[in-house]
């Protein structure tokens, strides 16, 4: 067993058990490149301050240079024969260096050393997975740009209720990405504060320069309680926050494409590269990634509550419970980046079918409230306007007739203000041109909300 770095208090060696237990090196080895970037930025610093030689910090750089070399080119092997990554990156060094390597964890405590990586991580995950909703966004806005034409009812309660356009459509799903990537961008202000120098929970006695090591590291300020930066976990939970909401309208765009992809809505096609058959039914296409998506999103709600749960009850500072943030945090950032990824691939194969959505437009008596629209403008308040033709829908209802089968003469029963012009008004085409405010379903507002999109995510 691999000598402990806390091990000259105890007696005894630890229980091979409870040493697989207490091990995270099985999860934290990512935090590699973190955990070397921030000992060399530590490591100038502490040469700058004369708490080392520069001699001894040229070696210490020179070892950790050649170590991460080594990791990425599969020369150097993470094992479980350590503790977590920390100790390993530390031993690998000291094999390099011999004693000189024992003087990098000088001013330094684990409990701020992870709490770096794990900051330096969440900041390069935050930059990803922002790019990547911005991929999706561009794919949605291209879907919606090819099919601009393309009418289909709008529903709520999944009952048919007014026409839109698959564009207008699709591009509220553009809205709440736009969303989530403002909830990631904006919480880097949290995440880039620098925690190193806290040591332990209450400082160093040694004279750091704080302010050097941020600014190497790329980070904006320095925390300023050293209890609260050993003990926060914040960032965290607002990264798997913002991927759980992100992830609610991944679900939200998959319900859609599911249902639309049955045979008895038959709006959409997915590619058969993203479907999978049935072992046992010949005639299947089963669209499992979006169902898969959909399912993922209880997955990282689940390293949330997860999450919250472990920090509710911690006394300060530091407890070994916090640990287990990083396998909640790596499995949801690994999660939305696989979601994402599959997702926008999918929407830039699948096809629309038109005639199925115009069809649709023709039942459930969608331009009922267009209807209402219709009397308004003759003249009648509107709660008498929406009673009259809600008796209009009754009637024909029960004649089993659509709005535009009725006659004039049967109209004019129940209005007389009704007029010929009314079947024009009740056309959905005509109902789409009439919705060009800011934010609505007209055409010319929804290329111009394609276009600004396209602005948005130009850069």
């Amino acid at each position: 067993m691999t000598k402990k770095v806390w091990g000259g208090r105890f007696r005894e060696n630890i229980n091979e058990t409870v040493d697989a237990f207490n091990s995270s090196i099985g999860f934290d080895g990512r935090l590699y490149a973190q955990d070397i970037e921030g000992s060399m930025a530590h490591c100038r610093m502490l040469a700058k301050q004369g708490i080392i030689s520069d001699d001894d910090a040229a070696r210490i750089l020179d070892a950790l240079t050649e170590i991460k070399r080594e990791i990425e080119r599969g020369e150097l092997r993470i094992t479980d024969e350590h503790e977590d990554i920390h100790t390993f990156v530390e031993k690998a060094l000291i094999e390099k260096t011999g004693a000189v390597g024992e003087k990098i964890h000088t001013a330094r405590s684990r409990n701020d050393q992870v709490a770096l990586d794990v900051r330096m991580y969440v900041r390069e995950a935050v930059e990803r997975v922002s790019g990547m909703i911005k991929e999706l966004q561009k794919a949605l806005v291209g879907v919606a740009g090819k099919n601009i034409e393309l009418i289909m009812p709008g529903y709520t309660h999944l009952q048919p209720a007014q026409p839109v356009l698959l564009a207008h459509h699709l591009m509220a799903y553009y809205e709440m990405l736009k969303r989530d990537r403002q909830r990631f961008e904006d919480s880097i202000k949290r995440v880039n504060i620098l925690p190193l120098g806290s040591a332990a929970l209450a400082g160093t006695t040694f004279n750091l320069d704080r302010e050097m090591v941020a600014k190497e590291l790329g980070f904006d300020s320095v925390s300023m309680n050293s209890m609260d930066a050993v003990s926060d976990r914040d960032f965290v939970i607002e990264f798997i926050f913002a991927s759980s909401v992100l992830m609610m309208h991944l679900s939200r765009l998959s319900e859609d494409m599911i249902i639309w992809s049955s045979m008895e809505f038959g709006y959409v096609a997915l590619p058969d590269a993203f479907c999978t058959g049935s072992s046992i039914m010949p005639q299947k296409k089963n669209p499992d990634i979006l169902e898969l998506i959909r399912g993922k999103t209880g997955r990282v709600y689940g390293n949330l509550i997860s999450l919250l749960t472990v920090m509710k009850g911690l006394p300060l500072t530091y407890n070994k419970d916090m640990q287990e943030d990083k396998e909640a945090l790596f499995d949801t950032i690994d999660t939305i980046s696989q979601c994402l990824s599959v997702i926008t691939m999918l929407l830039g194969r699948v096809t629309f079918n038109g005639d199925s959505m115009k069809k649709a437009t023709q039942d459930g008596y969608i331009m009922a409230t267009d209807l209402a629209d219709y009397l308004v403008n003759k003249g009648m308040t509107f709660r008498s306007a929406h009673e009259t033709a809600g008796k209009i829908v009754l009637y024909a209802i029960d004649r089993k007739k659509h709005l535009e089968e009725l006659s004039l003469e049967e109209y004019k029963g129940f209005a007389v203000q009704i007029d010929s012009d009314v079947f024009k008004w009740l056309e959905p085409a005509s109902a789409i041109k009439r919705r060009n405010i800011t934010g609505g379903t007209g055409s010319e507002a929804v290329e111009k909300a394609i276009n600004r999109a396209k602005k948005e995510t130009a850069s």
